[in-house]
C-alpha cells in the first residue's frame, strides 16, 4: 500500500505532463492554420483593368501589358472604350489603367476637363505625327490644301476616318472646316479603314484617310502625310499614360512598373507587326514579349 501511494503522485504528474504538451501541440497547430490563412490573403489575385480603344498601337501595348501583368500574378481585363469613355471612367474610378494620352494637343480637351480627377503619368513614346494621309503614288497631292484642287479624282469626296469619338476626327473636322475641304469625313473602325486604304493602293486609286505615327501601316505601305500648313494637328507630340486617382496607393508595384515602361520607334514598330501577324493579338504580344524579356524586366524588376 505504501508503494502504490508512492506511484501513484508519479502517474499523476506524467498525464498532467502528456496533456499540456498535446494541449501546446494544439495551439500550435492553431497557430499554424492561422499563418496559412495569412498566407492565402497575400497571395490572393489581383486585378488590373486597362482601358483599350481600337487603335493599333493601343492594341498592341494593352495586350503585352496583359501578357506582362498575368506573368507576374495579375488577373488583367481588357475593356473596349471609345476615347471619350475611356477618360470619363478613368475619373469615375471604373478603369484603372488607360494606355495613350497624346498631349499636349490630340487629348488636350480632355486633359482640361479632367485635370483634378484623373492622375496623368509617364511618358512612354516619344514624337508623334498625325493628319491626312494618302498612297505615295498620288503625286499631285502633297499638302491639304491639294485636296480641292485634285476634288474630281475622288470618287465620293471622301475622308475615311476612325472611331467618331476619337480626337483625331475632330480635328480633321476642324481641317475641313479651315481648309474649306469640298469633303466630307465618314467614320468607322480603324480596321474598316485600313481595309479601304489596302483596297485602295492594290487598284492604285486616290484615297485619302486619318493616320498617325506610330503605325504598322507605314513599315507595311508607301505612304505620305499631307503638310499641314495651317497647323491644324498640331506639333509633334508625346503618348503617356494615365491611372485612376488611388491607383498608386492601392497598386504600387504597378504604378512603378508603368512609369519605367518606354518604347522607341522600332520597338512599338516591333510589337504592331507581331501582333498584325499573329492568329490572335494576345498571341503576337506574347511572342513580342518572348523575344524582348530583356525589354521586359527593366519595367518589372
Amino acid at each position: 500500500m505504501k508503494s502504490l501511494r508512492s506511484w501513484f503522485p508519479a502517474v499523476f504528474l506524467s498525464s498532467l505532463l502528456l496533456l499540456a504538451a498535446c494541449g501546446g501541440n494544439s495551439d500550435s497547430e492553431s497557430d499554424s492554420s492561422g499563418d496559412e490563412g495569412g498566407d492565402d490573403s497575400e497571395t490572393a489575385t489581383k486585378e488590373v483593368s486597362i482601358g483599350m480603344n481600337n487603335w493599333a498601337e493601343n492594341i498592341a501595348v494593352s495586350n503585352m501589358w496583359k501578357v506582362i501583368l498575368e506573368e507576374e500574378g495579375y488577373d488583367v481585363e481588357l475593356k473596349n472604350v471609345e476615347k471619350g469613355v475611356l477618360y470619363e471612367a478613368l475619373a469615375g474610378g471604373d478603369i484603372d489603367i488607360g494606355m495613350e494620352i497624346w498631349l499636349p494637343n490630340t487629348d488636350g480637351s480632355f486633359y482640361d476637363q479632367y485635370e483634378e480627377e484623373i492622375d496623368w503619368r509617364e511618358t512612354w513614346y516619344e514624337g508623334t505625327e498625325l493628319g491626312l494621309v494618302v498612297p505615295s503614288y498620288m503625286e499631285d497631292i502633297n499638302t491639304i490644301e491639294d485636296l480641292n484642287k485634285n476634288a474630281d479624282q475622288f470618287e465620293d469626296n471622301q475622308i475615311f476616318g476612325i472611331d467618331s469619338g476619337a480626337s483625331i476626327m475632330s480635328l480633321t473636322e476642324d481641317a475641313i472646316s479651315e481648309y474649306d475641304l469640298d469633303f466630307s469625313l465618314a467614320a468607322s473602325s480603324e480596321g474598316s479603314m485600313m481595309t479601304e486604304l489596302k483596297g485602295a493602293i492594290e487598284d492604285e486609286e486616290p484615297i485619302v484617310v486619318t493616320l498617325w505615327t506610330p503605325h504598322w501601316a507605314f513599315s507595311e505601305m508607301d505612304l505620305k502625310f499631307l503638310e499641314d500648313t495651317k497647323g491644324v494637328y498640331g506639333e509633334s507630340e508625346d503618348i503617356s499614360y494615365a491611372a485612376r486617382l488611388g491607383l498608386e496607393e492601392d497598386s504600387p508595384e504597378v504604378v512603378e512598373m508603368f512609369d519605367k515602361f518606354k518604347l522607341n520607334d522600332q520597338q512599338l514598330g516591333n510589337l504592331m507587326s507581331s501582333i498584325n501577324e499573329a492568329d490572335t493579338e494576345e498571341e503576337g504580344a506574347q511572342a513580342w514579349v518572348d523575344e524582348n524579356q530583356d525589354v521586359v524586366d527593366e519595367w518589372i524588376q
